[in-house]
C-alpha cells in the first residue's frame, strides 16, 4: 500500500511565505529606514516616552510589544504610520484651568547610586517599568505628562484632588516593582500656581517650586505646598505639616504638608 503525504493547505503555506517575507532582512532595515525619514516622535509605542493617553499612543504601544522579540518590515511601518499622525495631529494637551493647574515632580531615591553598578540593560528595564505604572496612574486621573526626566516625570492636573491620588497611588504602584540589588522607591512633590505654558511645556516659579518639594521628600512620600492643600476636600485627604521644609529658590512662607488621599471602603 502506497501513503502519499497529503500537500500543506495553501493557507498555512499563505502565512509562512508572508511572515518569512516581512522578517527579511532588507525589507525591515528598508522599512527602518523609511520610518527614519518621518516628521515627529521616533520613539512611540517606547514606556520612556510618555504619552497622554492618545488612542494613537496606545496603539503605537500594541504595535511595540506585538511580537518584539522579532524583526518586522510591518511594525516598522505601523509606527512609522502613528508617527507621522502623531506629527500632523498635535492633540492631547496638557490641560489648562482658569484658577491654575497641579504640577506633580516625580523621582526615585539612590537610583543614580544603583545604575552607576547595573548596567545600562537593568537601568532601562526599571526605568521602562515605571514609565509604564507612571503612565497609567496619571492618565487614569486626567492628568497629562509632560516629560520624562529620567528616572521621573512632570505631570500636571487640572484637579489638585486627582493629583494627589496620582501622586500616592504612583510611589505605591513603584515600590512592588522589582529590580535587582535595588528597591525602588519614589518621592513626589505638587505645587498649584500659573506656570506659562509654553508649546506642550511649563516655564516659571511655580514649577520650580514642585520641583523643589519633590527634592524634599522621603521615599514614598508624597509632599504638597499649601496652594494645593487648599483646594483639597479635608474629608479625602489626611494632612500634616512638614515643618523642617527648607528649599533654596521657594518663598519663606511657603507651607508644605505631607498628603496621603483617604479612600472609601
Amino acid at each position: 500500500m502506497i501513503v502519499t503525504e497529503r500537500p500543506e493547505p495553501w493557507h498555512l503555506r499563505t502565512r509562512r511565505f508572508l511572515r518569512a517575507t516581512d522578517q527579511r532582512g532588507e525589507l525591515v532595515r528598508g522599512a527602518r529606514f523609511l520610518r527614519g525619514l518621518v516628521p515627529g516622535d521616533g520613539t512611540p509605542g517606547d514606556p520612556l516616552a510618555p504619552s497622554t493617553g492618545r488612542s494613537s499612543d496606545r496603539l503605537a504601544r500594541l504595535l511595540a510589544e506585538a511580537g518584539a522579540d522579532r524583526p518586522s518590515a510591518t511594525r516598522e511601518l505601523g509606527l512609522a504610520a502613528v508617527q507621522a499622525w502623531q506629527a500632523v495631529r498635535r492633540t492631547g494637551a496638557p490641560p489648562m484651568s482658569s484658577d491654575g493647574i497641579t504640577v506633580l515632580f516625580t523621582d526615585l531615591v539612590g537610583f543614580s547610586t544603583w545604575a552607576l553598578q547595573a548596567g545600562d540593560e537593568r537601568v532601562l528595564e526599571l526605568l521602562r517599568s515605571v514609565a509604564e505604572v507612571t503612565e497609567s496612574v496619571v492618565t487614569g486621573h486626567r492628568g497629562s505628562i509632560v516629560k520624562g526626566l529620567g528616572d521621573g516625570v512632570m505631570a500636571v492636573f487640572a484637579d489638585p484632588g486627582e493629583a494627589v491620588k496620582a501622586a500616592y497611588e504612583t510611589c505605591s504602584a513603584v515600590s512592588v516593582i522589582k529590580a535587582e540589588g535595588y528597591l525602588p522607591h519614589l518621592r513626589a512633590g505638587l505645587h498649584r500656581g500659573n506656570p506659562s505654558r509654553v508649546g506642550n511645556d511649563y516655564l516659571g516659579v511655580d514649577v520650580n517650586i514642585a520641583a523643589r518639594i519633590m527634592a524634599a521628600a522621603d521615599g514614598d512620600e508624597v509632599l504638597a505646598s499649601g496652594s494645593v492643600v487648599d483646594e483639597l476636600d479635608p474629608g479625602a485627604v489626611i494632612v500634616r505639616p512638614r515643618r523642617s521644609f527648607r528649599a533654596k529658590g521657594t518663598p519663606k512662607d511657603l507651607r508644605v504638608y505631607r498628603v496621603v488621599p483617604r479612600y472609601s471602603t
